[in-house]
């Protein structure tokens, strides 16, 4: 009895290191702060002085990292039981490939909004839609940590923008704001680092302001 007993703690301890999950976290925010930087970067007008040019980058990037990396960093984070992150990264990642998709010229999306001259208008009521459910998460977070709170508390502020920069009809200097998106990405970044030397055996720890 004894020995069967022995034989079935180690298939338990066997089957939870078969089930290990690394952590998703730092590839969710740094997939999260590349696209958030880049998107940023080109409303502000910083570096890439076409609003064109930097879209076409920005799609790129929407798309592939920050859409499809985002939404597997969620996937692995419901089977963490993380719900708060894994809410976020499949929502964020889904929207960027949403917002990817309104500019690949195949799909024809940006093509008729921009015929109907409509495009400034639904580009707002999106950022609207967005700012309000980043809202919903950013108080889904109050109990996790303050870099996390931080991060999406600038994300509200700068969708929060770029919704009054649209629906005023692209006002550039309004949309110019929406480089605040800038300060998310680094503020992210950093919080990505941070997860990912407190979750190895780095020599070094960084803050994260833990609540509890």
């Amino acid at each position: 009895m004894a020995q069967y007993a022995t034989q079935t703690g180690q298939e338990r301890a066997e089957s939870v290191v078969s089930t290990a999950v690394a952590n998703p976290i730092p590839a969710g925010l740094s997939a999260l702060a590349f696209t958030t930087a880049i998107i940023g970067c080109t409303y502000a007008g910083f570096i890439i002085p076409s609003i064109r040019t930097g879209t076409s980058l920005a799609i790129g990037a929407a798309l592939f990292y920050g859409g499809i990396v985002q939404i597997l960093a969620g996937m692995w984070e419901f089977k963490k039981n993380n719900t708060i992150a894994a809410t976020i990264f499949t929502s964020y990642g889904g929207f960027l490939v949403a917002f990817g998709a309104i500019f690949i010229p195949g799909f024809g999306i940006f093509s008729t909004l921009n015929a109907s001259s409509s495009l400034h208008e639904a580009l707002g009521l999106m950022f609207l839609c967005w700012t309000i459910f980043t809202g919903v998460l950013f108080l889904g977070s109050l109990r996790t940590n303050i870099a996390s709170m931080l991060t999406l508390l600038l994300l509200f502020v700068a969708y929060l923008l770029l919704t009054i920069g649209q629906l005023a009809s692209a006002n550039s200097i309004l949309l110019a704001i929406g480089g605040f998106a800038i300060a998310t990405a680094l503020v992210a970044w950093y919080t990505a680092l941070a997860s990912l030397v407190n979750s190895t055996d780095s020599p070094y720890k960084l803050p994260m302001g833990l609540i509890g």
